[in-house]
């Protein structure tokens, strides 16, 4: 039974804990397939700290909010909302430090493909952000930030080109081209990273893809990183380069395409410099 005495109150760190914690074991849970009920989680949590129903469902509507600011996946039924209250942010904030291993989440075993037309979605559109994330939560995605957390799993990276591979043989397998099947190669796992693309692929009609493979854990909405090399790759190869943003892979696997130019598709911001030592001379 809720506690009176709590209703409308802030949640303190014990209960913020309590439900974070319970969060992320129904969330293990549910991305390696055991049953669980997140209704009996539910009764438990309110009978240990004694909120009520609403205040618990909207508390773990708020953890998938920030989750997916994170890049991170999120428990299906509790639909991320972001009115927050900021101590969450320092309670997933403590929970992740003290479990850094489901930040570098990876499929334990190779991901189903489906052939189905579900794989396959609309990008989502380059929107203006109206009002800037709060300053508790900036802090926590820079942190974890989701970007370089991606960029530096490279066997989340691994898997999502071999999910492609595997994809593009049995798509143009499907499709009667078993010749073209044969031919797709792994080119980042075979030749090593700097072709500027990690796939080499077919269209039906034999015409060469090159797909550069970027995957997450997190939503459509992850931002990514980009080479150089694979910035010009785009532009000396535009008809045939394509983006292949893998994302929800722990989960459900889902790809959307990226065609050059990139500036219609995505904003892209500077990130690093090359430091040297070396002036070009004028003249």
């Amino acid at each position: 039974m809720a506690d009176e005495k709590k209703i409308g109150t802030n949640w303190q760190d014990d209960e913020l804990d309590a439900i974070v914690g319970d969060y992320f074991a129904m969330l293990s849970s549910d991305l390696s397939g055991r049953p669980y009920v997140k209704s009996r989680h539910s009764a438990v949590l309110m009978a240990q700290i004694g909120r009520t129903h609403r205040s618990v469902e909207f508390k773990h509507q708020n953890i998938s909010a920030v989750l997916d600011e994170l890049g991170m996946p999120w428990i299906p039924g509790y639909k991320p909302k972001r009115n927050y209250q900021n101590a969450i942010f320092d309670a997933i904030d403590r929970y992740l430090t003290e479990h850094p291993a489901i930040l570098e989440l990876v499929p334990a075993t190779s991901t189903a493909i489906s052939l189905s037309a579900e794989i396959f979605v609309t990008p989502p559109a380059i929107r203006e952000v109206s009002e800037p994330a709060p300053e508790p939560l900036r802090r926590l995605i820079r942190k974890f930030d989701p970007v370089e957390r991606d960029h530096r799993n490279r066997s989340l990276g691994k898997a999502g080109e071999e999910f492609v591979v595997e994809l593009e043989r049995r798509q143009l397998a499907g499709a009667d081209r078993a010749d073209l099947a044969r031919r797709v190669r792994w080119v980042s796992a075979e030749d090593g990273d700097g072709a500027g693309y990690d796939v080499l692929s077919f269209d039906m009609n034999g015409r060469e893809r090159l797909l550069e493979v970027k995957t997450t854990n997190g939503s459509a909405r992850t931002p990514f990183f980009l080479t150089r090399n694979e910035c010009d790759m785009a532009i000396e190869r535009p008809a045939d380069w394509r983006i292949y943003r893998v994302h929800l892979f722990a989960k459900e696997p889902r790809i959307f395409t990226i065609a050059p130019p990139l500036v219609d598709s995505v904003t892209l911001s500077p990130e690093t410099w090359r430091a040297s030592f070396f002036t070009r001379m004028p003249g």
